[in-house]
């Protein structure tokens, strides 16, 4: 009787740990067959004149995949890796490897689910099936109070239910091994210029380098842990502690190389509370999860300038201009322009910043929101689309949720970091005098 082989479609869950369609590769085929494939049309520039990714998330991408090849190895495996397109690669190398099916993690967002869709084709083509898994969000969509279609669209409501009558998996067990067929061409882990991209320059003004792979991911969330440990011996409290110290942990959850079950049962087991509304941290994870579920509900209506609203935004005239001055930094508002300078230079803005930017450009500028949406998709190395797509549209008033905006409507705070700001004089130093004083700077 012949082995059966399964090829498992790496694609935003470059992990080893909590993977569900690597584990049930392993429990129930012979070999297993792991593939990841960059795409050149997540390299192209798009119709907005910007890059789909920029040079820091993909060098971020390129140590991820490059990481994950290790850890499979250390468990006996092998990763293919090319570079074309998805319905080309991977219906090719199914019958090369006499490949059973094809494993995959479905995604939400309609470019990612085009994709999909079209290696579904081509495999329906040659007689294989393309096996559809979930396992990017915290809760699993069968264990929701309500089916898709019933998803409350306000985030409290959801938050509400989903807290009272669902529960968090546990996370799916690492495999012991993995037995790949004979591989006789690998395939090499591209440079940066072979996607078109140049090198990023590091900038020393950078609080955390962000490294991909799921062993740094897994070392930042124990050193996030150890941080809130200390902060808790030193106050002699639990309470906030969490809010003390950001976990800078998108970046690597955003590309799979942590799981978010993970990340909620490690603060659970070091003791930081038992339920989401006592760690800001899973909180997060809490709205990913919404804007996830959203996005499979709704579909392309988070990518329209109208958002859900029946009319479009109203708009400046300069258009052009005034999103020029926004993505480089020259508003003349020193934390705008600071919060720009930083993402521009390294690929990350906290939450309250993304939330004071995309305002000021949404709601003061009156610029259209989908072109700070593109442009965040470009630099940001934690970019996924529903997290991103749906807060741009939360921020531009244009939501599904009948309280939309109320989340960020924080600009009036930000004139409070005006003066004496280490941020600001970090990042745009040339906006003080001698004397300490902000000048050439104007007003919230």
């Amino acid at each position: 009787m012949s082995e059966k082989t399964i090829l498992v479609w790496f694609r935003n869950d470059l992990r080893v740990h909590d993977n569900e369609i690597l584990f049930e590769a392993t429990r129930k085929a012979d070999k297993v067959l792991p593939v990841y494939c960059f795409d050149p049309f997540y390299f192209k520039t798009t119709s907005s004149g910007l890059l789909k990714t920029g040079n820091l998330r993909a060098r971020f991408l390129l140590e991820s995949v490059a990481d994950l090849r290790q850890n499979l190895k250390a468990l006996g495996g092998e990763l293919i890796v090319r570079i074309g397109n998805p319905a080309e690669v991977i219906p090719q190398l199914a019958q090369q490897y006499q490949v059973s099916e094809v494993y995959h993690h479905r995604e939400v967002a309609f470019e990612e689910t085009e994709i999909s869709e079209e290696v579904e084709t081509a495999l329906w083509k040659i007689k294989l099936n393309l096996k559809h898994f979930i396992g990017h969000t915290l809760y699993n969509k069968e264990d929701l109070p309500f089916p898709i279609r019933d998803i409350p669209d306000s985030f409290a409501v959801f938050k509400k239910k989903v807290e009272r009558d669902s529960e968090v998996r546990p996370c799916i067990e690492t495999p012991q091994q993995i037995n790949t067929p004979i591989i006789t061409d690998a395939g090499n882990i591209p440079r940066l210029a072979d996607l078109g991209l140049t090198e990023p320059v590091d900038d020393p003004r950078a609080a955390l380098h962000f490294k991909g792979g799921e062993t740094t991911a897994l070392q930042q969330l124990q050193q996030y842990i150890l941080n809130i440990e200390q902060i808790v011996s030193h106050k002699g409290t639990k309470h906030g502690a969490a809010n003390d110290h950001a976990s800078k942990l998108s970046s690597w959850i955003s590309m799979g190389c942590l799981s978010q079950r993970k990340v909620y049962h490690e603060m659970i087991s070091h003791g930081h509370g038992s339920h989401t509304s006592n760690i800001p941290l899973v909180l997060e994870l809490l709205w990913r999860d919404y804007f996830r579920f959203m996005f499979k509900k709704h579909g392309r209506q988070f990518f329209k300038p109208e958002g859900f609203k029946d009319e479009m935004p109203e708009l400046a005239a300069n258009q052009g201009e005034l999103f020029e001055q926004w993505k480089t930094g020259h508003t003349g508002v020193p934390f705008i322009d600071a919060s720009m300078h930083e993402l521009n230079a390294t690929g990350y803005i906290g939450n309250f910043n993304r939330q004071i930017v995309a305002g000021y450009l949404a709601n003061q500028l009156k610029v259209d929101w989908t072109l700070g949406a593109f442009y965040f998709e470009e630099k940001l190395i934690d970019y996924s689309p529903a997290s991103n797509w749906g807060n741009w549209a939360f921020i531009a008033g244009v939501g599904n949720d009948p309280k939309d905006n109320r989340y960020f409507a924080g600009l009036k705070q930000a004139a409070e970091l005006e003066t004496n700001s280490d941020f600001i004089n970090i990042w745009l130093p040339e906006v003080y005098n001698d004397d300490n004083s902000l000048e050439h700077a104007h007003a919230l």
